[in-house]
């Protein structure tokens, strides 16, 4: 069962039509949102002077991975996060790198690598379309304020060099409910940031979240687009998120072909990663 809404399966309005969560009834129906900010002049793998995910795993020794069953999504009772909670109490004593699936858990047809602290931390700019040093405008549409270090984020990217695509596992320790984000997206209706002389627009649309046994969840897509384009440069990005006490998940594919995400591979990482942090 694919918990990501397909393209064939929304509505005019970007919504899907069935498959109504429990989740989705406690919360009213997410607005359409925009953000915008930059990828620094990002590159398919690459630009001069700056490493991008798919680079950081490309430098990296690549592990074949063995192909594994699908995980399968489904609306399971879990533990809402109430909607006037500003802050986790609860949290996970083990450590977030035996959090992260294992490489040989991504699809065969992406070769995984896990990320050194440094590469993380260059990684989850890019996943943001914002990196450390943007200036963002209006200023509180920055992205959510993140630690890196040994256990403060732990990332895994799988890539596609058939599809110049990757598969992006990362795993974040985080005081902040995920509410707080999906706040911070409806009111960022449109964002400019500029980080050393490059700009980009990033379009940022909620989708219905998915049905999973989280604290919350929540799903969104997002296009960068460079001000100075052309062929290739533009990054598409489907993302599944989700928290469990005080880890925040989140699986996003990305591509610079423009091409239909490979949504299998996205639900099948998800599944995986939210189970394996809900066992600790």
């Amino acid at each position: 069962m694919s918990i990501v809404p397909h393209a064939g399966d929304l509505t005019a309005h970007g919504r899907t039509p069935t498959h109504t969560t429990r989740q989705q009834r406690r919360r009213p129906a997410h607005s359409r949102t925009r953000r915008r900010g930059i990828a620094d002049g990002h590159r398919e793998f690459g630009t001069v002077g700056q490493v991008t995910v798919a680079d950081w795993a490309r430098i990296a020794l690549p592990v074949a991975c063995a192909a594994v069953l699908a995980g399968c999504g489904s609306t399971v009772d879990g533990r809402p996060i109430a909607a006037e909670q500003t802050a986790v109490t609860r949290e996970i004593s083990a450590p977030l790198s035996t959090l992260l699936p294992e490489v040989s858990q991504f699809p065969a047809r992406y070769p995984a690598v896990v990320l050194p602290p440094e590469a993380a931390a260059q990684a989850a700019g890019d996943l943001q379309g914002a990196g450390r040093g943007a200036q963002v405008q209006p200023e509180v549409c920055s992205p959510p304020e993140q630690k890196f270090g040994a256990d403060l984020t732990a990332i895994a990217v799988g890539t596609n060099d058939a599809t110049r695509a990757t598969v992006t596992v990362e795993l974040m320790r985080t005081r902040q409910p995920l509410g707080a984000w999906r706040s911070q997206l409806k009111q960022c209706g449109s964002v400019r940031v500029n980080r050393g002389g490059a700009a980009t627009t990033v379009t940022t649309e909620l989708d219905p979240p998915p049905p999973i046994d989280a604290d919350d969840t929540l799903a969104l897509r997002r296009t960068v687009t460079p001000d100075v384009g052309g062929a290739g440069l533009t990054q598409s990005m489907q993302t599944l998120a989700g928290q469990v006490d005080d880890v925040r998940i989140t699986v996003t594919y990305m591509t610079f072909s423009g091409a239909k995400p490979d949504t299998a591979a996205l639900d099948e990482l998800f599944t995986k990663a939210v189970q394996r942090v809900k066992k600790g």
